[in-house]
């Protein structure tokens, strides 16, 4: 690998960084989108189950908020009820929908990095392409032009731009096709979660009206 990299001369480096950046991006939103974190399957019918008979205590809301971004969402509807017993249904909604705006963007925190990375590794990847041309014909210098490459150029220089041409280009690709693949798969999974919140905070919405009733 160090060969490689060697091979490839000091364009390669910004990939690096790049390949280091989106996997450490990778891991930290692998665990952060995890559904025991976003979205438990039984937390809204328990959320349910503890506020049917009235409005819990704020310390068993405290807990709710503290459980996942749906507790999160769910707490903050009774919250604004516990302040406001005659809260209406709009400011109701317009709390739950603005708690909910501030988990979207944390669900969607470093989505943005890592398509950057997905579509700046190819471009890396072209610019070391063009300065192993650039060597190509730079080791042509005096030995009568690029007519002459494969006969009075220096082959050393030559075999250098070429391996630097190839190298980054390669790597740029091995950078960006997994980068892109993830991010994907990270948005449309950020998507069926607020779609999730969505669905449910409008049911715990309808629950809370009945109980207040």
């Amino acid at each position: 690998m160090l060969s490689i990299i060697q091979a490839a001369g000091w364009p390669i480096w910004p990939l690096i960084a790049c390949s280091v950046l989106a996997l450490a991006l990778i891991f930290e939103r692998f665990l952060a989108l995890k559904t025991a974190r976003v979205a438990p399957p039984q937390l809204l019918d328990e959320a349910i189950t503890v506020s049917a008979k009235a409005v819990p205590t704020p310390d068993v809301v405290n807990q709710l908020a503290q459980n996942s971004a749906l507790g999160e969402v769910l707490a903050s509807g009774l919250r604004a009820v516990n302040n406001n017993p005659q809260c209406t249904e709009a400011d109701l909604r317009a709390t739950m929908e603005g708690t909910g705006r501030t988990v979207a963007h944390r669900l969607e925190k470093y989505l943005n990095a890592l398509a950057t990375i997905a579509s700046a590794a190819p471009l890396l990847g072209l610019l070391g392409t063009v300065i192993g041309m650039i060597e190509i014909f730079g080791s042509q210098v005096g030995t009568g032009g690029a007519s002459q490459a494969m006969g009075g150029g220096n082959p050393a220089q030559l075999a250098h731009g070429i391996s630097i041409a190839l190298y980054n280009t390669a790597f740029g690709l091995m950078v960006a096709i997994p980068a892109l693949i993830f991010w994907r798969y990270f948005r449309s999974r950020v998507d069926a979660y607020l779609l999730t919140l969505e669905l449910a905070s409008e049911q715990f919405v309808r629950h809370i009206l009945r109980v207040r009733k």
